[in-house]
């Protein structure tokens, strides 16, 4: 009862007022003689005011206590969500299995270092066993920062390669001025990391597209391609060289970019792609963000769509005999044929162009 009133009391003109307390403290310390008195009395004045400050300290403290507690559930439940989404993909297309060797390609955006942090959280309670490797390609881009991707992956204590090969110059030299240097750009990068997976016993090049890059891939190829395609979660080249795997195909790019935030990734900036005006995949995304805002769920139902498709409600007959009525094959993916002897540096062959 002394120490709650002692905790919520005052000090005024050398008097302890207590809060609360029906016991008079004077009356007790009257019983206490002589130094004795006066030493228990500056004992409780100094109890009192320290008692006060540490209030005081907690009450400046409290709001970024509150928010780091909210930043840290909110972490917390964007980490179990990704973590669910990623492992229903990775069951629905049955992307990787006992033995796998996967690679997971880094660009240093927001979704290839979600795409492993995730990955890496899985693989300790997977009920398979699997080996994870992160891989890099530097394109030699001017003022691209080559210590960060390094020093965050030894952080991690994964094992991890940079390859150094300079496609910016090739790239640049290529396209014209204002042109999109992404096809190039991602055939040339590609080319190489398959080539890498191939020397190196991998079994599963992983990358780090999510839904809404597939939905925007969708959108690009019926509006300006004439077909009705988009990035499948499992992809596999036609000579068996590669297979691609999406695992982040079921998860939104807002989420991720929140969860990037909150885990701090280091990210680096794209001096090619990220820093063109105008790219068509751009439109499409900021169409899709407004759909987001004004249609809540539309994207959800778009991409469910994607997931059910009704080939006899089209009007492909590769993919439906409608004479006979029944679905058929479909068409072969495309693969680049030499027309002659080529000229430009051996960046890796390029076998698969819907990817």
């Amino acid at each position: 009862m002394v120490g709650e009133s002692v905790v919520s009391g005052k000090v005024s003109g050398g008097r302890l007022a207590l809060q609360g307390c029906s016991i008079s403290l004077s009356g007790i310390l009257s019983l206490i003689p002589g130094d004795a008195y006066n030493r228990t009395l500056i004992d409780l004045t100094n109890v009192v005011v320290m008692s006060e400050a540490m209030i005081a300290n907690a009450a400046d403290q409290s709001p970024a206590s509150e928010q780091d507690r909210r930043q840290k559930l909110e972490l917390n439940k964007l980490q179990k969500r990704l973590r669910r989404e990623m492992g229903q993909a990775i069951a629905d297309f049955s992307m990787i299995e006992a033995g796998d060797k996967v690679m997971c390609c880094l660009s240093g955006g927001k979704d290839s270092y979600a795409m492993l942090d995730i990955l890496l959280n899985l693989q300790k309670s997977a009920p398979v066993s699997f080996e994870l490797i992160a891989v890099n390609l530097d394109q030699k881009q001017p003022g691209f920062p080559e210590e960060v991707l390094p020093e965050y992956l030894a952080s991690l204590g994964i094992e991890y390669h940079i390859i150094e090969k300079d496609t910016y110059s090739i790239v640049k030299e290529k396209v014209p001025e204002g042109k999109t240097t992404c096809g190039l750009c991602s055939r040339l990068r590609r080319g190489i990391l398959y080539n890498f997976a191939e020397e190196h016993g991998v079994t599963k090049i992983a990358l780090g597209h999510h839904r809404d890059d597939l939905l925007e891939t969708l959108f690009l190829n019926m509006f300006y391609g004439g077909k009705l395609k988009s990035m499948p979660p499992v992809l596999h080249s036609d000579d068996g060289r590669n297979t691609v795997i999406r695992p982040l195909a079921y998860a939104r790019e807002k989420d991720i970019a929140r969860y990037a935030a909150l885990r701090k990734f280091p990210i680096i900036p794209c001096n090619l792609c990220g820093s063109q005006e105008n790219l068509q995949r751009q439109v499409i995304k900021d169409m899709f963000q407004t759909w987001d805002k004004q249609h809540p769920g539309r994207l959800e139902t778009m991409f469910r769509a994607l997931c059910n498709v009704e080939p006899s409600h089209l009007a492909d007959p590769n993919l439906y005999d409608f004479k006979e009525g029944k679905r058929l094959g479909g068409k072969r993916q495309a693969v680049v044929q030499s027309a002659g002897p080529d000229t430009s540096p051996d960046f890796g062959r390029l076998d698969v162009l819907n990817i």
